[in-house]
């Protein structure tokens, strides 16, 4: 049997989801495989993993991370219509990578806050999905996964918050945060 692509999703209310995915894109990196990153919530700051990544892409063209989101968002937030438009438009591009069928991996990181604001659709979900080439690893991270995905999904990993530091008053912390 040849390669198969799965479907992963890293979800729940504990840290690492993103970090997890990250620590799975360095190892398909060291095996020579193509790896694309779109980022659908993070935007506005800077990340330590966006220099990590850009290094690794000066060594060898395999890795790329892109950003596509506006930042935080959450139910209510007066920029709701142009969070819905950044999530629609690398929607858009994820789609067309995917298609495109150059990388072994893509991650869709933050997806699953952007799916739970209704920000995309169960259709566009489908859609996408269907577009996955079937040697592909498709991988999405964020809170809250939907129920359709985690049914066709080959892996789930729930990240269980125990104790965080910010429940003690302690601000993000610049390299375990971001």
């Amino acid at each position: 049997m040849g390669k198969k692509g799965l479907i992963i999703v890293h979800t729940g209310d504990g840290k690492g989801k993103t970090t997890a995915a990250l620590g799975m894109a360095m190892r398909a990196w060291g095996n020579g495989m193509r790896v694309l990153i779109l980022q659908f919530i993070k935007g506005s700051r800077t990340y330590g993993e966006l220099e990590a990544i850009k290094a690794l892409h000066s060594l060898q063209e395999r890795i790329e991370i892109r950003q596509g989101g506006l930042g935080f968002s959450q139910r209510g937030d007066n920029r709701e219509e142009q969070h819905r438009q950044a999530a629609q438009e690398l929607l858009h591009r994820a789609k067309n990578e995917i298609q495109q069928g150059m990388w072994d991996m893509v991650i869709l990181d933050e997806f699953n806050y952007a799916y739970s604001f209704g920000f995309i659709k169960r259709n566009e979900l489908d859609d996408l999905l269907a577009a996955r080439p079937s040697c592909m690893h498709l991988i999405f991270t964020g809170r809250n996964a939907a129920q359709e995905l985690i049914e066709r999904a080959d892996l789930v990993t729930e990240m269980k918050l125990v104790k965080h530091p910010y429940q003690q008053g302690i601000k993000a912390q610049e390299g375990i945060e971001f």
